[in-house]
C-alpha cells in the first residue's frame, strides 16, 4: 500500500482552519466528500463559460452546511480549468450595489482576491496583466506589427463597452510604464483596476483618464475584466460572493431592494448570454433566498425567475439545473467518509499515526446523532470541529482513551443568523429614501 503523505503546510492549513469553523484556502481536495451531483452540474457549468457562455447559480445551504467550502472545491476546479476566480465575503461595507463606497469596496476585494492556477492565493491581477502582454508580444512577432499597435487593436472590443475607453486606456498606461520602466505608472494603473482611486481628478492626473471604478460601475466593470481576461489567455472569469445574507440583514428597504435589482441585472445577462466567460456563483442562506418578506422573494421578478421546478418537487427529485441549487445533506456514511479523511489530515497521510480505530469514527458520530439528532446531517461544521479538537487533545494526551473521549462531547447545533439583527444602510442612501418619501423600516 502506498502511503500518500500529506505537507506539513497543508496540514496545518486544514486543521487550524476547520477547527476556527472557517474553510480551508488549501488542501481542501484532501478533505472534499460527497455531493457529487452538485460537483458534476457546477463542473458542466464551468466548461460553459470556457466555450464563452455565463452562468448564474446561488448556492443555498444552512449555516454550517458546508456553502464556503463548495464554493472553494468549484473555484479549485475553476483554476484547473485555466479560469481566473475572484471571491470576496459581503459585509456591511460590502456589497453589490451602493452609494458611499461599499460597492467599490467589494470590486476591490474581489480584484484583491483574484487567482489562477499560477497564483492560488490572489493578488494575480498583476500577472493576469503580465500574460496579456506577453499573449500581445506572441501576436506581434508573428504578424510583424509594433506591440503597442497590437495591444491597442485587441482593447479596441473593450473600447464599445460601458467604461470600456478607460478602461482600456490604463490597460495601455500600464504598457507605457512597462516600455519606460516606469514603476510608479504601472503601479497606478493596477491600483486604478482595482478601484483604489477615490477621486476622478487624482486618475486623471494619475493616468489621464476621466472616471473611475465606483459604485455606479460595480457590474460594468466585472464584464469588462472578464473580456480581459479572455483576451490575456484564460477561458474565463468566476465571481464566488459569499455571506450573501448580509443584504437579508439590511435594514433599509430601498437598499435592500437596491442590491435585489443588481442580482437581477447580472441573472438576466447570464441567463439571456449578454456577457461572455463570466460566471457568478452567490452563496447564501435559505432565508436569504425563500423569506417573502426580506429575501429575494420579496422580490417578485426574482422569485418567478428562482423559483424551484415544480416537476422536480412533485417527483421528489433534485433539479441540477435551476439557478437556485439547494445544498443536499452528508448521509451518515459520507459524515463518516469525512471523518476518515481528517483523521488521515492529522496523521499527515500516514496509517501508523492515527490516533484512533474506525470503530471510534462511529462511535463518534452515534454520539452526535444521540445528543443533535438530524440536524448534525445539515450542518456537519460542528461535528468536524469537535472531532478535531478531540484528536487535538489525545494528541497532547497519549494517555486519554478516546472512549472516555467520545462520552464527553458536548455538541450544539448551528444556529440560524439572528433575524433581528440588522444591519443600517449607509446615511446616504437613508437620506436618498427621505427625499424620495420612502422611509427604512424594520419588520
Amino acid at each position: 500500500m502506498t502511503i500518500k503523505k500529506i505537507r506539513a503546510r497543508e496540514r496545518d492549513s486544514i486543521i487550524q482552519s476547520l477547527r476556527s469553523g472557517v474553510t480551508p484556502k488549501i488542501g481542501i481536495q484532501h478533505i472534499q466528500v460527497g455531493r457529487s451531483n452538485e460537483i458534476k452540474a457546477l463542473h458542466e457549468d464551468l466548461k460553459r463559460v470556457a466555450d464563452g457562455g455565463s452562468i448564474f447559480r446561488l448556492i443555498i445551504g444552512d449555516y454550517g452546511s458546508g456553502k464556503t467550502f463548495f464554493l472553494s472545491v468549484v473555484r479549485s476546479i475553476a483554476l484547473e480549468m485555466r479560469m481566473v476566480t475572484a471571491q470576496a465575503d459581503l459585509s456591511p461595507d460590502r456589497r453589490v450595489h451602493a452609494s458611499s463606497g461599499q460597492a467599490r469596496n467589494l470590486f476591490s476585494e474581489l480584484m484583491r482576491n483574484m487567482s489562477t492556477r499560477s497564483k492560488p492565493d490572489g493578488n494575480a491581477l498583476t500577472s493576469v496583466i503580465e500574460r496579456f502582454i506577453t499573449q500581445a508580444r506572441k501576436e506581434a512577432d508573428t504578424s510583424a506589427k509594433p506591440v503597442g499597435e497590437v495591444i491597442h487593436s485587441n482593447l479596441e472590443a473593450l473600447s464599445e463597452m460601458v467604461g470600456g475607453y478607460d478602461f482600456a486606456k490604463v490597460i495601455e498606461q500600464y504598457w507605457n510604464g512597462h516600455e519606460q520602466d516606469n514603476e510608479t505608472l504601472k503601479s497606478n494603473a493596477v491600483r486604478w483596476l482595482r478601484a483604489e482611486y477615490t477621486t476622478k481628478t487624482q486618475a486623471r492626473a494619475d493616468l489621464g483618464v476621466r472616471t473611475i471604478i465606483d459604485d455606479a460601475s460595480f457590474y460594468d466593470s466585472l464584464k469588462l475584466m472578464s473580456l480581459f481576461v479572455r483576451q490575456a489567455g484564460y477561458s474565463g472569469l468566476l465571481i464566488n460572493l459569499d455571506e450573501m445574507v448580509n443584504l437579508y440583514k439590511l435594514n433599509s428597504t430601498q437598499a435592500r431592494t437596491s442590491n435585489y435589482e443588481q442580482i437581477l441585472r447580472m441573472l438576466n445577462d447570464c441567463l439571456q448570454g449578454s456577457v461572455e466567460g463570466l460566471g457568478f456563483l452567490l452563496g447564501g442562506t435559505p432565508e436569504f433566498l425563500l423569506d417573502p418578506r426580506k429575501g429575494l422573494y420579496s422580490y417578485e421578478a426574482l422569485q418567478s425567475r428562482l423559483a424551484q421546478n415544480s416537476f422536480a418537487l412533485r417527483a421528489g427529485v433534485v433539479d441540477y439545473s435551476s439557478p437556485a441549487l439547494h445544498l443536499a445533506s452528508l448521509t451518515p456514511e459520507e459524515l463518516y467518509i469525512l471523518l476518515r479523511n481528517l483523521r488521515n489530515v492529522f496523521a499527515s497521510g500516514d496509517p501508523e499515526r492515527y490516533l484512533v480505530p474506525d470503530e471510534a469514527l462511529v462511535a463518534f458520530l452515534n454520539h452526535c446523532h444521540t445528543n443533535v439528532g438530524e440536524a448534525y446531517f445539515r450542518t456537519p461544521r460542528s461535528i468536524i470541529k469537535a472531532f478535531l479538537d478531540m484528536l487535538s487533545i489525545m494528541e497532547q494526551n497519549p494517555n486519554l482513551e478516546w472512549s472516555d473521549l467520545v462520552e464527553a462531547v458536548e455538541l450544539e447545533a448551528d444556529l440560524p443568523s439572528d433575524m433581528d439583527t440588522e444591519i443600517d444602510a449607509d446615511a446616504d442612501t437613508m437620506a436618498a429614501e427621505e427625499s424620495d418619501g420612502l422611509v427604512g423600516f424594520r419588520i
